[in-house]
């Protein structure tokens, strides 16, 4: 039982659960699942939020945070090759004595797995400058549903031949499994700066976020919480957020000094034009990461408003911020539930977080009927149904929303290619052509109104 759910609001009991230590146990357990027709879900950590690592037919559920070993760490071609369980921290800390990290940063970075980041093609704060998990693996071996290997990439920047590598990354575990990863490590940054800014409204934060990315500035993370949730935040973790703001910023710029001084006091002039009423630096390395720490725990934080949490992942143009969190707070009035938001702000990426009560009657279905009018609202804003999180079987009936029949079926037959049969990881990221249609008849007789023009930003002296 405990591995049938993950970080979202799905749930579904595998038949089997297994935990290879080894490539060979992994062949094994894979030759198997095909010889008897058996569903295969590849699973890392849990802490996935789409339900992809959930077992939706039963069958086997195969758990490869017991393969964790690190590889190799080749500082001179700044390269690491790992194993798939793999925990993103971990990474990060084996090669900084050297001065050197793993980029990717999802706020479970503590505990999620390098697999589980390549299947879903995580992101995290500091991805804005640096590029999502796609952006740092150059190769990948993985074994395909008949238990045949295959290597993708390898450790230089680029090989010949198709990108399978990065076919692979995102894919959700619906075409290979895979075994061992090669990733980029990153020299750490000269300087880095932290700012808080803080606002009386949300639009002003909102307004903040396009000014910084219209003038040329892309810092390292652009966080945005609003004051529901800060305050929440505040209240386990004290952070030092101010807890009368209708909303903060957290900004940080990384780089070399002479460029991180300047364009420090750049953004902060940026932020006091657009209406922050104080931009605070973070005085020292403590102060920095207890900042930091509020972020990365503010899902922790909101088990103290409600016991149970849904955490949405929509994409937006930067500039429809301020809109969509107001559409947001109206379709959150009309379910009669609590949102707060807490999310990517630089890239767009939102995420809605639902607050209520599983336990009683009707509350999670209000909950997944509010989260996905606001997925749809996001489309009509001219956005995307996932940033990050992946569709799992959380969107998998969503996804006509952003793609035609055609392009659906063009996806299929790439599936088929790696796993003809549909045994592996079953009942994700696609669904089926009568879903597609019901689902796009329905969205089409109950889709959100357009959204209003979005808010202009005046140049700024």
């Amino acid at each position: 039982m405990l591995y049938e759910y993950d970080g979202g609001v799905d749930a579904a009991l595998p038949d089997l659960v297994v935990f290879p230590n080894s490539r060979a146990e992994l062949q094994f357990v894979v030759e198997t699942a095909f010889r008897h027709g058996l569903p295969l879900v590849p699973r890392g950590a849990g802490t996935g939020l789409s339900g992809g690592a959930i077992a939706r037919h039963g069958g086997i559920l195969v758990t490869l945070n017991r393969m964790r070993s690190i590889l190799e760490l080749d500082y001179a071609n700044q390269r690491a090759r790992i194993e798939p369980g793999v925990v993103n921290l971990e990474l990060s800390n084996a090669a900084a004595p050297a001065g050197y990290y793993f980029v990717p940063d999802p706020s479970s970075q503590q505990a999620c797995t390098i697999g589980g980041n390549v299947a879903e093609n995580s992101g995290g704060p500091h991805t804005l400058a640096y590029g999502v998990t796609v952006n740092h693996v150059t190769g990948l071996e993985a074994i395909l549903p008949d238990g045949r290997w295959i290597t993708a990439g390898g450790a230089a920047l680029d090989t010949a031949g198709p990108d399978i590598t990065g076919l692979l990354t995102g894919s959700e575990g619906t075409l290979a499994i895979v075994a061992s990863i090669t990733v980029k490590l990153t020299r750490r940054p000269e300087a880095a700066r932290t700012l808080l800014a803080i606002y009386d409204s949300i639009e002003a934060a909102a307004v903040s976020v396009s000014a910084v990315t219209a003038a040329g500035m892309v810092p390292a993370a652009l966080e945005m919480l609003d004051g529901f949730t800060l305050r929440a935040v505040e209240d386990y973790i004290h952070a030092g957020y101010p807890r009368d703001s209708a909303a903060v910023l957290l900004i940080e710029l990384e780089g070399m000094e002479e460029e991180v001084e300047p364009g420090m006091h750049a953004v902060r002039r940026l932020c006091l034009g657009a209406g922050a009423r104080e931009v605070q630096l973070a005085r020292d390395a403590e102060q920095r990461q207890r900042l930091w720490k509020g972020r990365k725990h503010a899902f922790g934080a909101a088990g103290r408003i409600a016991p149970s949490l849904y955490v949405m992942d929509g994409v937006i143009p930067r500039t429809r911020i301020a809109e969509l969190l107001r559409a947001a707070d109206e379709i959150a009035r009309r379910y009669e539930i609590k949102l707060g938001n807490i999310f990517h702000a630089g890239d767009g990426n939102l995420h809605p977080l639902v607050f209520f009560d599983q336990r009683q009657p009707g509350e999670l279905e209000r909950a997944v009927a509010a989260s996905r009018e606001i997925i749809a609202a996001c489309v009509a804003a001219g956005g995307s149904i996932s940033g990050e999180h992946g569709i799992g079987m959380e969107k998998d009936l969503l996804m006509p929303l952003i793609f035609s029949e055609d392009d659906l079926d063009f996806m299929r037959r790439i599936r088929t290619v790696f796993n003809p049969q549909g045994r592996l990881n079953p009942g994700k990221l696609l669904p089926e052509f009568r879903a597609c249609r019901e689902t796009m008849n329905s969205w089409q007789r109950s889709a959100p109104a357009a959204m209003p023009e979005p808010l202009s930003v005046a140049p700024i002296a």
